[in-house]
């Protein structure tokens, strides 16, 4: 009996050794140009997939992870803008928020590939095996600045057209050094362009999660043979 137990546990062992082993190869056995090219796939999709979810009519509205709610100044003064007849005009500024947050969104895709095809060899091995938001977090690091000037204008164009934009930007210019609201409050398209962001890296974390969870469903030979030797 105890023989019997014995060779069960060495069995087990000796099996979860060659797994091991069997992980380290797969992965080890990846080329440099495999790996290059699978992390881009895995790039070019999660920016793809993304944009074209969120840079379309209510991309942002009908998507709770990413819905852009009202500055919290806004939020809590509300009883008080519903009491003096602003309540609509406020709800009209969500609205706009989002949609202004959709048609930046929409200009993303140039920029985010652009910074694929500048990705290293050295870039491609750390994502592969940096954990679940190195794709992400590439994306942010790379794009976050110049896509946040790409965005600003445009979300100003399509906030300023409601009133209460001008308004607010106006109140927190005055109080913006007072640490009572956050910097990126300060004015309407600078808190929209940073959700907007926020809303694209979530996108794209989202795309990689999945990838990384099922690399052979992803539709795709080298993201299945790349990602697939990190299971």
């Amino acid at each position: 009996m105890f023989t019997q137990h014995f060779s069960k546990t060495a069995l087990a062992v000796s099996l979860s050794l060659v797994v091991s082993a069997a992980f380290a190869v797969s992965l080890a056995d990846l080329s440099n140009k495999d790996a290059t090219t699978g992390v881009k796939a895995a790039l070019e999709k999660g920016a793809t997939v993304a944009v074209s979810k969120l840079g379309v009519e209510n991309g942002f509205l009908n998507n709770e992870k990413v819905k852009i709610g009202l500055p919290s100044v806004v939020e809590k003064a509300m009883p008080i803008l519903k009491m003096t007849g602003q309540g609509k005009k406020v709800e009209e500024l969500q609205v706009s928020m989002n949609h202004a947050a959709e048609s930046a969104v929409a200009l993303a895709k140039p920029l985010l590939l652009d910074a694929v095809k500048s990705m290293s060899v050295t870039d491609a091995k750390n994502i592969l095996t940096g954990g679940d938001t190195s794709v992400t977090d590439f994306f942010r690091q790379k794009t976050a600045t110049p896509l946040g000037a790409q965005f600003l204008p445009v979300v100003k164009k399509i906030t300023d057209k409601n009133g209460l934009a001008p308004q607010y930007n106006a109140i927190m210019g005055k109080v913006g050094s007072s640490g009572l609201v956050s910097q990126d409050e300060t004015t309407v398209e600078g808190y929209v362009t940073k959700r907007a962001l926020d809303g694209l890296y979530t996108m794209i974390g989202e795309e990689e999660k999945a990838i990384r969870q099922d690399p052979v469903g992803a539709g795709s030979a080298i993201l299945g043979k790349v990602f697939g030797a990190l299971k």
